[in-house]
């Protein structure tokens, strides 16, 4: 037989095939097959097999409606969060006291107000306080530019910092804050915080974090020598009863370096110490 005779064969058997109705061909074999996901879409304006009516752009309207030039993915609601990072009872070296670490943010997703708030006191005493109100912008994911001002109430006079700089997480998972601050006189601050939290179990986590300052030139009304300052870390083991109060235990170190060390030399202060802490973190 030759390839031509083949050929019409084959297309008269498909037209016999395809011309003769479903319901008098023989049963499927294989009736949960089904059908082939790769089959090319009817034409325009034809229904489907099924006998649904065809698309029409009211639906297509419906379907994806006009989101006024709005990013979809930007959440305009106002939200707030608040966190008391450090709440605790400090003692070490026959002294005790209270500090505490507190920060927290409202506003949406791109744009926030940005509030940071720290201090420490003995003896029913504040010997060292300030606050933070900052505007914050999400520059990057998971980094926020934050610009305000730093107000001093202790120790010393008080004293007002223009502050800029940025935070966020670094790449494993290190919460890091870089701020740099100018003050009266063209002083100069730098301040870099960073911690991390690493869960032992689904509730008990260890969260070590280090604190480094430096300072362009010497204030010795305040006690702070030109150059690296200071330097804080600490040690902090927590159970979270609940994801917003977790009390911990731990502790904490700190010392002042070059001109700082000696200015607190000079004044009959310790250059170091190491304080036990217990304490809890809360946050809403």
């Amino acid at each position: 037989m030759s390839r031509a005779t083949v050929l019409r064969a084959s297309a008269a058997l498909a037209v016999v095939l395809f011309a003769v109705p479903a319901g008098a061909r023989g049963q499927d074999t294989h009736p949960a097959h089904d059908p082939p996901v790769d089959q090319a879409p009817d034409p325009p304006g034809v229904p489907p097999p099924t006998g649904l009516p065809p698309i029409t752009d009211e639906d297509r309207r419906a379907a994806f409606p006009d989101l006024d030039g709005q990013h979809a993915v930007h959440d305009e609601a106002v939200h707030y969060f608040v966190l008391f990072d450090q709440l605790e009872w400090q003692g070490g070296d026959g002294t005790s006291g209270v500090s505490w670490d507190t920060k927290g943010w409202v506003g949406r997703d791109v744009s926030r107000f940005w509030f940071r708030t720290e201090g420490a006191g003995e003896g029913g005493g504040l010997d060292e306080a300030e606050a933070h109100a900052l505007y914050g912008r999400a520059v990057a994911r998971w980094w926020d530019l934050v610009v305000g001002i730093r107000q001093d109430a202790r120790p010393g006079p008080a004293r007002t910092w223009a502050a800029v700089g940025v935070q966020g997480l670094a790449p494993y998972w290190f919460e890091v804050e870089v701020t740099a601050y100018v003050g009266a006189g063209g002083r100069t601050h730098v301040r870099l915080e960073t911690e991390y939290e690493l869960l032992l179990t689904n509730r008990l986590v260890l969260q070590p974090l280090a604190e480094l300052e430096l300072y362009g030139r010497a204030d010795p009304d305040h006690g702070i020598g030109a150059g690296l300052s200071s330097l804080e870390a600490g040690l902090r083991l927590r159970y979270e009863v609940r994801r917003e109060f977790a009390p911990y235990v731990g502790a904490a170190w700190s010392r002042r370096f070059f001109g700082t060390a000696d200015l607190a030399t000079a004044a009959g202060q310790a250059t170091s110490a190491a304080r036990l802490v217990v304490g809890a973190r809360v946050w809403f």
